[in-house]
């Protein structure tokens, strides 16, 4: 029977994607740490972040949309970010049943207090690397997430 084999270039991102899950946990590890102290987990902490970097409220779907994640796990986090008065929920004039998630003062503060917990260890992770290797990653990063995105289409 004929094995098929990986190209070179298969080869090398079948290497970089088996990193790229072990780097996805560390983060997140590293994360827990960062924020724990302000209540926060690595989850809770990204979904403050895309609520707060949207340009409008947005319902939970789109989050979920833009983070690339599941819906449900989005739902459950907003609702206990909400439950910790993080984000309340406010009326959607497009649609009766999707409510906007709306970050509250208390959100707002405790989302830059984790940025301003971050700006130290990423200056510390970032020792070494060059401006110019960050970026080829993460053009890297961008291509292989607009290829996963298109796959879907299809």
């Amino acid at each position: 029977m004929n094995k098929t084999k990986r190209n070179p270039a298969g080869e090398a991102l079948t290497g970089l994607i088996l990193d790229l899950f072990r780097a996805n946990s560390l983060l997140l590890t590293a994360g827990d740490r960062l924020v724990t102290s302000l209540g926060l987990t690595s989850a809770r902490w990204q979904i403050l972040g895309a609520i707060a970097d949207a340009e409008r409220p947005e319902p939970v779907a789109w989050l979920a949309r833009n983070l690339g994640a599941n819906r449900q796990n989005v739902q459950r986090i907003v609702n206990d970010l909400a439950r910790d008065g993080l984000v309340v929920f406010e009326t959607n004039p497009h649609h009766r049943r999707a409510q906007l998630v709306v970050l509250t003062d208390k959100g707002r503060q405790v989302y830059d207090a984790a940025g301003r917990l971050q700006v130290p260890w990423v200056n510390g992770l970032s020792d070494g690397l060059s401006v110019k290797e960050i970026e080829i990653a993460h053009r890297v990063l961008n291509a292989l997430r607009d290829r996963l995105e298109g796959a879907g289409e299809g």
